[in-house]
């Protein structure tokens, strides 16, 4: 079962989002000004991530999705990422790059199936 870490930075909060075995699949798309607006940013991963329709901008004349969903693209140095964009349009989390599509669609797959119930592990700091 995967899980958000919520961090304590100098500017305000960040989260990932851990698979089962401890890697990071995702993180979050901003930096938060409070922690309860970065528990808000996992909240709707866990809400959208499950529900998201997948929407390959890496295929020539691609089909424009309804958000939520999730953006396969190519980076500058010609990897595969996703972007999980909520209802609004707004970027909720992000991968890593990959090296090859399929890893990159494995990574959204993990997204859906670890977000769903994913819990929220603060910062020392706010326990």
């Amino acid at each position: 079962m995967g899980k958000f870490v919520i961090k304590e930075t100098k500017t305000g909060y960040t989260f990932s989002l851990k698979a089962g075995n401890g890697e990071i699949i995702a993180i979050g798309g901003e930096v938060y000004n409070s922690l309860a607006s970065c528990k808000n940013g996992c909240e709707s991963v866990s809400k959208n991530a499950p529900v998201a329709n997948v929407e390959d901008q890496t295929v020539e004349g691609y089909t424009t999705e309804k958000c939520p969903k999730f953006e396969i693209y190519n980076d500058k140095k010609g990897e595969f990422r996703f972007r999980l964009k909520a209802t609004n349009g707004q970027v909720i989390c992000a991968s890593e790059g990959y090296t090859t599509k399929a890893a990159c669609k494995n990574g959204i797959e993990s997204v859906k199936k670890n977000a769903a119930d994913a819990p929220i592990e603060l910062p020392e700091a706010a326990k």
